[in-house]
């Protein structure tokens, strides 16, 4: 992702999401996420669906070497594992930048 694109792009910085609830926390700003979000996968999964209901998303997320780096690595898995299903079966499309 080049500047240009990175225009509309919405930056989250994984120093802020060092752990699970501040990951959801910085989402839950960053996209304007409705407040039933929850506190799982399956709940941010279905509330980054709606938001993909609505449009293509390009989320920039610096430092990420520090997303999740508080919790066990099972949760960054569960991540991109969430983010890998919605980019393949959402009706618009992901596109998720991982930046040092």
């Amino acid at each position: 992702m080049d500047d240009a694109e990175q225009v509309g792009a919405v930056v989250l910085a994984g120093a802020a999401a060092r752990t699970r609830p501040a990951l959801f926390a910085a989402l839950a700003e960053a996209l304007a996420l409705p407040a039933y979000l929850g506190d799982t996968w399956d709940a941010l999964a279905d509330v980054l669906r709606d938001r993909l209901d609505a449009g293509p998303l390009a989320l920039l997320v610096t430092d990420a070497g520090q997303l999740l780096a508080d919790e066990p690595p099972g949760q960054h898995a569960l991540l991109r594992s969430v983010l890998d299903d919605l980019a393949s079966t959402a009706p618009h499309p992901l596109r998720v930048v991982l930046r040092p």
